[in-house]
């Protein structure tokens, strides 16, 4: 199994602190979907951006509501990424 591009830190059950380097390249970030409802709210200013698949990309600036089984992926930007994600 490929190492994930993020560092993870476990807060409860259902909440996880993700952290992406500014260096995470392109290619590690997958189109991917969550068996699971999840929030993901960003805790620093940061320019990565957001894509549902077949939607434009939008700056990861505010929670984001992703419904279970949706395609997304993130876009990485030139900063640090750190999001809180809780399963709901």
């Amino acid at each position: 199994m490929e190492k994930p591009p993020y560092a993870e830190t476990r807060i409860d059950r259902r909440t996880v602190i993700r952290t992406f380097s500014a260096n995470t390249s392109s290619e590690e970030l997958k189109w991917h979907w969550d068996d699971e409802h999840r929030v993901v709210e960003p805790m620093n200013e940061n320019d990565w951006q957001f894509q549902f698949d077949n939607h434009l990309p939008i700056p990861i600036r505010e929670k984001i509501n992703i419904p279970r089984g949706v395609i997304h992926r993130v876009i990485a930007g030139s900063t640090d990424l750190v999001v809180k994600i809780t399963r709901i």
